[in-house]
């Protein structure tokens, strides 16, 4: 493990686990002034990493950025690279949504014995795909967690995935079991191989049904402008109906990355409240 200091409130640390004879390689951030802090494990979008979205504007990215102003507020995080993303080993095109959950569950068990964090007061997030792999370890973890942080998450992911491929490619992909599928992108045309197991895997995990197993404070923060999880807020609050529990839904008029691209405004007013959520629920 790699340890420097970020800030004078906090300190960071490259770590990995082992899962299925894989390494995943994740980045600790840690508050200097808090002994056994709580703790957040991030969980990345599809085609991502573990700084998240990057842009001009946001060059650390979204959970880059987050990390810091977590620690200043006594809370520690850990944000992975899933297998097959990132630095991590492993694949992309043998990425599932299940293999993702158990990316999470790994890291999930190597924060509840972490002595630098308080494995009792762990809360759990995730972005876009992330969010949708968010509400199946939620749902069947046997860990026990403070809270739960959705950004942006996939809802309904067939839709989400037809938006970013198309109807005829996610008809085909499907059908592709352990095959290499040579899926491009819509818009740009970009090549993103995967797997038919992939595809079948977004209509195995029902977010609703997943996120009805856990019954602990939510939040759900959405973009009223989201290109790819639309409409908004309608799924947003349809997704809240399946959940049992204390809950919050975060709306701006921006788009899947909030506003990224642009600036900095609509993202750091996002990372206020995950904060004010978690300091009221997560510790």
């Amino acid at each position: 493990m790699t340890t420097f200091l970020v800030s004078a409130d906090a300190k960071e640390t490259i770590v990995k686990l082992q899962v299925e004879g894989q390494s995943i390689v994740g980045t600790m951030v840690t508050p200097d002034d808090v002994a056994n802090p709580p703790v957040v494990l991030m969980l990345h979008g599809f085609t991502g990493s573990r700084n998240e979205w990057s842009s001009e504007a946001v060059k650390e990215g979204l959970f880059g950025r987050a990390a810091p102003v977590l620690a200043k507020n006594g809370i520690a995080s850990l944000r992975i690279d899933f297998r097959g993303s990132g630095e991590s080993d492993g694949k992309f095109e043998d990425m599932t949504v299940e293999t993702e959950v158990t990316d999470a569950q790994a890291a999930l068990d190597f924060l509840s014995t972490n002595e630098s964090v308080d494995g009792k007061r762990i809360s759990l997030m995730g972005m876009s795909l992330g969010g949708a792999v968010t509400t199946a370890v939620a749902g069947r973890t046997k860990t026990p967690l403070k809270s739960v942080v959705l950004w942006n998450p996939g809802i309904n992911l067939p839709a989400a995935f037809i938006s970013i491929f198309g109807e005829k490619q996610m008809a085909e992909a499907v059908t592709a079991g352990d095959k290499v599928y040579p899926a491009t992108r819509v818009g740009d045309g970009k090549e993103i191989p995967l797997k038919g197991r992939f595809f079948e895997s977004l209509y195995a995990v029902q977010t609703a049904g997943e996120i009805s197993r856990y019954k602990g404070p939510l939040f759900l923060a959405v973009g009223t402008r989201d290109s790819i999880v639309f409409p908004q807020p309608v799924l947003a609050k349809s997704l809240l109906s399946y959940h049992d529990g204390p809950e919050e839904l975060w709306a701006e008029p921006v788009d899947h990355g909030f506003g990224v691209e642009q600036s900095a405004k609509t993202v750091d007013k996002l990372i206020s409240a995950t904060v004010a959520f978690l300091r009221s629920n997560g510790e």
